[in-house]
């Protein structure tokens, strides 16, 4: 099916889903799928792709000191901030070739069709490749928009460290992409951000375009029950004071939370570890993550007070001790109506039915919208799967997720 078309600017579909599936090589696992750590070789090998094709352009690429990557090309009028989109290039162990690198690949597609059709904006046009969006090497997630934002510290995104002992400061050196600009120095007049939905509502409803007027909330937490380790063959079931049994007693009440909150209220634990990890010693200790989400603040504050107070009621009842510590909190999240109103008005300018949405998942675009007009674009992804090998979309999604991130961007440009 052909792309669609504004004026003589169409979009090259073919072209995109070559950059797509060809750059899903760097770091392509046997599944079919990508593994791109943040910072790791892997990480550096898409960057310096990433900065020859747009530097091909004519951009100029600006890195900052977390790592961000911004390509500039220019517009009529220099003294206007740029108008950006973005995303991130990095990836989850086992992720899959769309999530984040659809809103990169997409912006480079944009700026290839302006190129090619010697377009010239009044703005600049910006697109930004985003240091560590998906946390699951340095955590929290989103760390380099979140420098840029102003909502961490260059000195507290340096110290975050890996599993392994490794500073992402450590990481970001050693791949040779710290650059010398401020993170927040180069300001923007609105952020554009293209995505696959990660869930299966588009899908389900056959729509192609979501509109997202928003993120929703999201809270995570280290969690620590202590308990007391015996012997797993001469401790009696009532003498013990197992920490996993109370573990699963707190997991099992978490999950009620959320349920109790539906349909939006969300609970997740991610990593769990027993120590001393002996297959004949009751586990005097459990470590594990909690990730509590929902599209109100209240509601998500409710949602905490109560996960805190099973997690306690847990570990007494096993004669035992918890410790929660909260580490990100990224609160509920309302994009900038105007650019909101520029993405439907591409979709409907192009014939593409929509659906107005709140994203489940964090983005770059939750800390942008902080300091700059902020949207974002949904196209579907196959049965809602994302952070999977499997995960997948198909060119004509993919296209006319990026012809309506063209028309957006023009015509708020235009304005």
């Amino acid at each position: 099916m052909p792309s669609p078309t504004i004026g003589n600017l169409t979009i090259d579909s073919r072209r995109l889903w070559d950059m797509l599936m060809d750059t899903a090589k760097i770091g392509g696992t046997p599944k079919g799928g990508i593994k791109r750590l943040t910072l790791t070789d892997e990480d550096r090998q898409i960057r310096d792709w990433f900065k020859t094709e747009c530097e091909a352009l004519g951009c100029t690429i600006h890195i900052d000191t977390v790592g961000n990557m911004t390509a500039i090309r220019p517009g009529k009028d220099a003294s206007l901030k740029p108008i950006a989109m973005g995303s991130h290039l990095d990836t989850q162990p086992t992720g899959g070739k769309f999530d984040g690198c659809l809103g990169v690949i997409g912006g480079l597609e944009v700026l290839k069709t302006l190129h090619q059709a010697g377009y010239e904006t009044n703005h600049p046009i910006a697109l930004v490749n985003w240091t560590d969006e998906e946390g699951s090497r340095f955590s929290p997630a989103m760390v380099g928009s979140g420098v840029y934002a102003g909502t961490f510290t260059q000195a507290h995104a340096d110290a975050i460290k890996d599993r392994d002992g490794v500073t992402l400061g450590e990481a970001l050196d050693a791949i040779g992409y710290r650059g010398k600009v401020a993170p927040g120095s180069l300001e923007f007049a609105a952020y554009f951000e293209l995505h696959i939905e990660q869930g299966p509502i588009l899908e389900e409803e056959k729509l192609p375009i979501g509109v997202v007027k928003g993120v929703q909330g999201m809270r995570w937490f280290n969690v620590s029950i202590t308990c007391r380790e015996s012997h797993a063959g001469t401790t009696p079931m009532p003498y013990r004071r197992d920490a996993l049994a109370a573990f699963a007693e707190a997991a099992v009440a978490l999950r009620q939370i959320a349920l109790d909150h539906a349909p939006y209220g969300l609970a997740t634990i991610g990593i769990v570890e027993a120590k001393p990890a002996s297959i004949n010693i009751i586990p005097g200790q459990i470590d594990f993550t909690l990730d509590l989400r929902h599209p109100d603040a209240s509601q998500l504050q409710t949602m905490k007070v109560k996960a805190l107070t099973v997690i306690e009621k847990a570990a007494e009842r096993h004669h035992g001790t918890a410790v929660v510590s909260e580490f990100w909190d990224s609160p509920p999240v309302v994009f900038d109506a105007g650019c909101v109103a520029a993405v439907k008005a591409a979709a409907d300018k192009l014939g593409l039915p929509t659906r107005d949405m709140v994203s489940g998942a964090g983005h770059d675009a939750a800390y942008t919208a902080r300091v700059c007009p902020t949207a974002m674009i949904f196209v579907p992804c196959k049965d809602g799967l994302s952070h999977n090998e499997e995960e997948s979309s198909t060119q004509d999604e993919c296209a006319n997720g990026t012809q309506v991130l063209l028309e957006a961007l023009i015509a708020y440009d235009a304005r």
